[in-house]
């Protein structure tokens, strides 16, 4: 009998340890995910929507939104870095100097070529496991969003546009339209801004 090589489980002190400040990764059940460098169009989507939901959050005081290399420990063998997450005011004693001590209360991906497996599958259970209320999915390969909200039972829902339009329940207030992502040029985050600010939702 040949013997099967033994399976490296990663911890979150591991995962620490092992990825470096200016990299990207994801620990999911113990296995360290690297990410390839973004490209430039979904880079500066990312960009584009964090600056939006930052400065959104910022007025209404509502908490912090991260980016990108910030990741928020769920449990020893499950840590992600979304690209974009959004931790509630009230829940800000959970941030550390080098990670979040807990889930996020929104999670955004932006799918990239090598991400489309662990954002579809992986990390929908990973976040759906840990109870994040909100999970978005943007896909600008496919110009699809998908806003997935946890429902009845922990599991996640699928939640259409209403009229064109997403409005969040975690990030009380903050509404977007979808079409929005897939625009060249992207309307100006001040003016978009302004607009979410003008014609409260929710």
């Amino acid at each position: 009998m040949i013997a099967q090589p033994r399976k490296i489980s990663y911890t979150f002190e591991d995962f620490f340890i092992l990825v470096k400040d200016k990299e990207k990764a994801d620990l999911i059940d113990g296995v360290i995910h690297m990410a390839s460098p973004d490209n430039t169009d979904a880079n500066d989507l990312f960009l584009w929507l964090t600056g939006l939901m930052y400065d959104f959050a910022e007025l209404k005081d509502l908490g912090k939104v991260y980016g990108s290399r910030v990741a928020f420990r769920l449990d020893d063998e499950n840590s992600p870095e979304p690209d974009i997450g959004f931790v509630k005011k009230e829940r800000l004693h959970l941030v550390q100097r080098g990670f979040v001590d807990g889930r996020p209360d929104a999670a955004i991906e932006i799918v990239s070529p090598e991400s489309v497996e662990r954002d579809y599958k992986q990390k929908r259970a990973q976040f759906q496991k840990a109870r994040v209320p909100e999970y978005w999915i943007i896909d600008k390969i496919e110009k699809r969003a998908t806003f997935l909200r946890l429902a009845r039972g922990n599991r996640y829902r699928e939640v259409k546009p209403r009229k064109g339009v997403w409005t969040s329940k975690v990030l009380t207030g903050f509404w977007l339209r979808p079409e929005w992502f897939w625009m060249d040029p992207r309307p100006r985050k001040a003016d978009v801004l302004a607009q979410i600010l003008a014609e409260p939702r929710g």
